[in-house]
């Protein structure tokens, strides 16, 4: 007798086709957390702070400099935090001076104050 034929699309001995999504991919965006809050956000929000090999701690606007690096938020508050309670020094591996961390609390000063959170439309009708 003959060969039983084959049901279905997928011709005997092929693997089925994958469905494709249209559209391009999605870019990927590096995400980053705040030492002192431990917030998630994108990489390019946050600042970057970074222990040179030389031993200097420093601001790194680019955040391509070489060295160990460590993130924190806009919030002066979690700038305070950070210096204030040592998490900072962990992070990067290195005690800090009076003078670096006077320099930091320097920087901090410059930073916008942080946005007052809003109460949403559902909770102003109660």
């Amino acid at each position: 007798m003959g060969a039983v034929p084959h049901s279905g699309a997928v011709p005997q001995g092929a693997a089925p086709k994958k469905s494709r999504r249209s559209g391009p991919r999605p870019k990927h965006i590096p995400q980053r957390m705040c030492v002192a809050c431990r917030d998630h956000a994108a990489k390019r929000t946050l600042i970057r702070l970074v222990r040179t090999p030389e031993g200097n701690v420093e601001v790194d606007p680019t955040g391509k400099k070489n060295g160990r690096g460590a993130y924190l938020c806009e919030n002066p508050a979690c700038w305070e935090k950070a210096l204030k309670t040592g998490l900072l020094s962990r992070a990067l591996n290195i005690s800090l001076s009076q003078e670096t961390i006077a320099s930091l609390r320097q920087h901090a000063a410059t930073l916008p104050p942080p946005e007052p959170v809003k109460v949403g439309a559902s909770e102003e009708g109660s």
